[in-house]
C-alpha cells in the first residue's frame, strides 16, 4: 500500500467532519430536525454495511455484548453530534466536543488501566479549565449553560467511550464495529421519534433523498475513511491530523457561518486544541 494513502484519507475525511455543519443545518433548513435526520442518514449508511456486518459474524461471535457496547456509546455519540451541530454554535460545540482528551485520558485509567502521569495530568486541568472558560467561566457555575453545550460535551464522552471498546476489541473487525456504531443511532434515533420526543417532520421527498444522500456520501465515507486512516498509521500521527476536524470547523463557521468567539471563549479553546495535541503526540 501507498504510505500516502492512509495519510490522504485521514485528511480528507477529517476535513468533512469539520464541516459536516454545513449540510447538517442545510438538511434542518428544508424541514428535517436532528433526530430524523440522523435516523435517515445513519440508517442509509447502516444498510450498506449491514451485509459486511452478517458475513464477519464467525470473527465477532462471542462478543456480541461489544458490539452492543459500541452501539450504545457510538450511536448516541452520532445522535448528539448531529443534534449540537444543528442546534448548537459550531465553534463552542466543536471545541467541547474536543474535550476527549480529558475523556479519553479518564477512561483509559479507569478501564484499562492506564498510566496518568504529570503531561497527562497537565493536558486534562489544561481541557478543564478551556471548557469552564469557554461556558462561560464563573457564569458557568449559576447553571447558565446552554442545553447544546451539554449535548456536546455529553457526544464528547460517549465517543471517548466508543474508542474505548474499540481499542479494547481489536478482534473485532473495524467494519463490524463502524456497523454496530450506525445501527445504534438509528436504534436510538427511531426510539425517541417513536416515543415522541420530536415530531416527525414533514418535507418533500427531495429532502428525504438529500438525508439519504447525506448519510451515504458524507457520514458513511467520512466514518470509513477515519477509520481506514487510524488503523493504518501510527496512533500519535494520526491523532494530530484529526485535530484538523477542529480547525476545520471553527475556521469555516467563523468565515462563512459568521460566528464568533470573545476572547475569554478563544482562550478557553487555545487550552483545549493543547489538551489534544499533548495527548496526540504521546499516542506516538
Amino acid at each position: 500500500m501507498n504510505p500516502a494513502l492512509p495519510l490522504t484519507v485521514l485528511v480528507a475525511a477529517s476535513c468533512m467532519w469539520g464541516l459536516a455543519w454545513l449540510p447538517l443545518k442545510q438538511l434542518d433548513r428544508l424541514g428535517l430536525g436532528g433526530i430524523a435526520l440522523t435516523f435517515v442518514a445513519a440508517g442509509s449508511a447502516a444498510i450498506w454495511l449491514l451485509p459486511r456486518l452478517l458475513r464477519e459474524r464467525p470473527r465477532w461471535r462471542g462478543q456480541g455484548r461489544y458490539l452492543l457496547l459500541i452501539a450504545a456509546l457510538g450511536g448516541y455519540a452520532n445522535l448528539a453530534f448531529t443534534i449540537a451541530m444543528i442546534y448548537g454554535e459550531v465553534v463552542r460545540a466543536m471545541v467541547l466536543f474536543y474535550l476527549l482528551p480529558v475523556w479519553g485520558v479518564l477512561g483509559g485509567w479507569l478501564f484499562l488501566g492506564e498510566r496518568i502521569d504529570a503531561l497527562r495530568a497537565a493536558a486534562v486541568a489544561a481541557a478543564l479549565v478551556g471548557a469552564f472558560l469557554i461556558l462561560g467561566g464563573v457564569d458557568a457555575l449559576r447553571g447558565d449553560i446552554s442545553w447544546p453545550d451539554l449535548v456536546a460535551i455529553s457526544c464528547g464522552m460517549s465517543f471517548a467511550g466508543n474508542n474505548l471498546v474499540f481499542r479494547a476489541r481489536q478482534t473485532i473487525p473495524v467494519a463490524a464495529k463502524t456497523a454496530a456504531m450506525l445501527l445504534g443511532a438509528v436504534v436510538l434515533s427511531g426510539a425517541l421519534l417513536a416515543a415522541g420526543v420530536q415530531a416527525w417532520p414533514e418535507t418533500s421527498a427531495g429532502g428525504w433523498l438529500a438525508a439519504a444522500g447525506y448519510g451515504l456520501a458524507w457520514l458513511l465515507a467520512a466514518t470509513l475513511g477515519t477509520q481506514f486512516g487510524v488503523t493504518h498509521m501510527e496512533a500519535g500521527r494520526a491523532s494530530i491530523i484529526i485535530i484538523l476536524e477542529l480547525l476545520t470547523a471553527v475556521t469555516t463557521a467563523v468565515l462563512i457561518g459568521g460566528e464568533r468567539m470573545s476572547p475569554t471563549e478563544m482562550g478557553g479553546g487555545a487550552l483545549i486544541l493543547l489538551a489534544a495535541v499533548i495527548e496526540a503526540r504521546r499516542a506516538g
